[in-house]
């Protein structure tokens, strides 16, 4: 049996989204492309896409030429994690390519798709409910520290 995966492509967008809010204020200048895979160890084509994906999502914006880059869209203290997550990588959960709520089971799985729909809820409440300025500072939301601080959350099983 597989984990749930936080893909690559996911990670990476998150980190390069930390970079950029590290680096905003009203006066910045945008990051280059080159400064942003450097700062968090990024490969850089891989990351020119995912900021493709990020812009098209409204997350970036991009400013071309030599002094060009990218900067946040909006404030850091407006963005959700789970926006990032679903810019580069589409739906938070989903059961074999459906959506939770559009799954359906007969006979003693019947109750199944509520379960699907709890679990991409609880994705929803620690993602959606996570600025990227709460991540960056560490300022997490109660819920999600007291998650965090659960005794097993540490471990493997």
């Amino acid at each position: 049996m597989r984990a749930v995966e936080i893909s690559a492509k996911t990670e990476y967008a998150v980190r390069a989204m930390l970079e950029l809010a590290d680096a905003s204020d009203p006066w910045s200048a945008p990051v280059s492309v080159d400064v942003l895979a450097q700062g968090q160890g990024l490969p850089r084509k891989f990351l020119e896409a995912i900021l493709a994906d990020l812009r098209r999502a409204e997350l970036v914006i991009s400013t071309k030429g030599s002094r060009g880059g990218y900067q946040l869209a909006r404030p850091a203290s407006e963005i959700a994690v789970g926006a990032i997550f679903r810019a580069v990588d589409g739906p938070l959960a989903e059961v074999r390519g459906r959506r939770p709520h559009q799954t359906e089971y007969d006979g003693v799985a019947k109750h199944l798709p509520v379960l699907w729909v709890a679990v991409r809820s609880s994705l929803r409440q620690v993602l959606d409910d996570t600025s990227l300025e709460q991540l960056r500072s560490g300022d997490l939301p109660g819920h999600v520290r007291d998650l965090a601080a659960e005794p097993d959350a540490w471990s493997s099983r």
